[in-house]
């Protein structure tokens, strides 16, 4: 790319066919055909006598010299500061279109209280321009006073010598170029390319050789190299605008190189910033995965998103204003009042960004945790700047605006520190009580075992007497992350319930209807036998809890 800039832009001006600069358009149209090139009675006289008079063949300084106003500056060579002040014209590119310039010695500026001023180019130029002195219009008195400030800043580098060196080198025509505007081209290309070979050097061999020795190695290839590269193009723009004032190309082409050049500058300003984005991007997803909530690793691509949407719109503006050149104030009130507009007609979408952005500051969930809002019940997947994704149970998405969730009541289950669980251990009424104490001691002891239970709270009690069961109230609490686990961590507390009843003999209660019959000699009846010593149940209980401990070793 930056191999090709210098080339196209010279064969670009291969088209031109003027041979001298020039700094007003003729506008042939409406140009006043006069021989008189010593008036100064308006605006359109005194820039057509100045600047007629400094272009060839009828270079006559001392005339155009009489356009400047040296009040505050006698003493200076007011030749010398009117060729200063067209190289300025010349050098900033301004094409002073003649069909512009008022043609009436009474001209009032209505921007400036009524003013005799006429100011050339607002933009590039704002402080030259002309005022009417007596019965003349000149270039005001701090026009001049600032004109070796203005060639200073036109011409930076020492440039402004070879405004005096070039033209030696010959006045012989080529192609429509001076020989000495030809020479200034030929050595341009080559500053271009010597440039681009020295960037390529720096950047691509010291630069990234010193940010792997840095330990950066992959940032340095993947984000900070291409940032590097495009800063190099930006510097051959900045040199090519610079040494191109140099050449005094026509004015016809002087204005548009300069157009683009200057709208070149932005525009490249803009992408670096843009690839700079990148670069934090990458430096907050990195502190993002070093912290335990995922809610960061969402806002890192919302705030890429919104922060390379900043820079694009930014940077338009000033391509607009800078580059080209357009009043970008009546677009800015347009937009403002448009502004308005959109504001009263998107109130839900706005209401949904500061949505997103209190769910990003409170933090009421992040993403991974099983959430309860309304009658949404599910898995947060993905949380944006409208709305916010769920999975549910079902295995469906369901999007949640954030302006509602922000409004909402949010149950979020992710965050419990202790997961509940609560059920009825449910025995016959033929159970004995100490059989019952006994059974009631070893549940305990199974939850004391248990590595997931919360030690320091939970509830094992005989705590009702319902229609056809003793009910044990088994109300304990896992310390366990995830749902899965906790189904797990039941499914062990369930089992080991179950085989403490078989081994202690307890039997678990359900709705039965049962017949009683006198029994016979001959055969047993169908009630069990309990042993009536608590003793030799505390054994048995004893004996299970060791198999028990020995299973969990294994």
């Amino acid at each position: 790319m930056r191999n090709t800039i210098g080339i196209y832009f010279f064969i670009f001006l291969g088209y031109v066919s003027s041979l001298q600069a020039q700094v007003f358009d003729s506008g042939s149209l409406i140009l006043e055909d006069t021989t008189d090139h010593n008036n100064f009675s308006s605006p359109y006289h005194t820039t057509y006598t100045f600047f007629y008079n400094l272009n060839e063949p009828n270079y006559n300084p001392e005339i155009a010299a009489k356009a400047l106003n040296m009040e505050g500056s006698e003493g200076q060579d007011a030749a010398a500061l009117a060729v200063k002040l067209k190289q300025v014209f010349d050098g900033k590119g301004v094409y002073v279109r003649m069909n512009t310039v008022p043609n009436t010695a009474e001209y009032r500026d209505t921007l400036r209280n009524g003013q005799h001023v006429f100011v050339f180019d607002e933009l590039i130029l704002p402080s030259v321009y002309l005022e009417k002195v007596g019965d003349r219009w000149k270039f005001s008195s701090a026009t001049v006073k600032n004109i070796k400030a203005l060639h200073q800043e036109t011409y930076p580098l020492g440039t402004a010598k070879l405004l005096d060196i070039l033209p030696r080198i010959g006045s012989q025509s080529y192609f429509g170029l001076y020989l000495w505007q030809l020479t200034g081209i030929f050595f341009l290309v080559l500053m271009v390319f010597t440039s681009h070979k020295l960037f390529t050097l720096l950047i691509d061999r010291l630069f990234y050789y010193f940010l792997i020795k840095s330990g950066y190695g992959q940032i340095a290839k993947q984000y900070l190299l291409p940032v590097a590269r495009i800063i190099s193009i930006y510097i051959i723009i900045l040199l090519l605008a610079i040494f191109i004032r140099v050449l005094q190309l026509p004015i016809s082409v002087a204005s548009w190189v300069t157009i683009l050049l200057n709208a070149a500058e932005p525009f490249i300003v803009t992408v670096i910033f843009y690839k700079l984005v990148n670069v934090l991007s990458a430096y907050m997803a990195r502190m993002a995965d070093k912290t335990t909530s995922t809610l960061d690793d969402q806002l890192v691509p919302l705030v890429r998103k919104t922060l390379k949407t900043f820079v694009i719109v930014i940077g338009s503006l000033f391509i607009l204003k800078y580059g080209l050149r357009i009043d970008i104030v009546p677009f800015l009130t347009g937009l403002s009042i448009g502004g308005l507009a959109f504001a009263l007609a998107a109130q839900d979408t706005i209401k949904n960004f500061f949505g997103s952005v209190m769910i990003f500051i409170d933090k009421p969930f992040q993403v991974g945790d099983w959430i309860t809002s309304g009658e949404v019940d599910g898995t947060v997947e993905e949380v944006g700047f409208r709305s916010t994704r769920v999975r549910t149970f079902r295995n469906s998405l369901v999007y949640i605006p954030n302006g509602k969730i922000a409004d909402a009541t949010v149950d979020n289950h992710g965050l419990r520190k202790y997961r509940r669980f609560y059920t009825n251990i449910t025995i016959t009424y033929d159970t004995p009580p100490e059989l019952i104490e006994v059974y009631l001691s070893g549940l305990r002891k199974i939850v004391q075992n248990h590595p997931k239970t919360r030690k320091d709270y939970y509830n094992i009690y005989l705590n009702n007497l319902s229609a056809y069961s003793l009910d044990i109230m088994f109300y304990v609490f896992f310390k366990v992350p995830t749902w899965p686990e906790e189904l797990k961590a039941r499914e062990d507390l369930i089992l080991s319930a179950i085989r403490l009843a078989n081994e202690l003999g307890v039997r678990f209660a359900f709705p039965t209807q049962t017949l009683h019959m006198e029994t016979f000699p001959e055969k047993k009846g169908l009630m069990p036998v309990y042993e009536d010593d608590k003793a030799a149940y505390q054994k048995r209980l004893d004996a299970f809890i060791n198999t028990e401990k020995r299973e969990d070793k294994n």
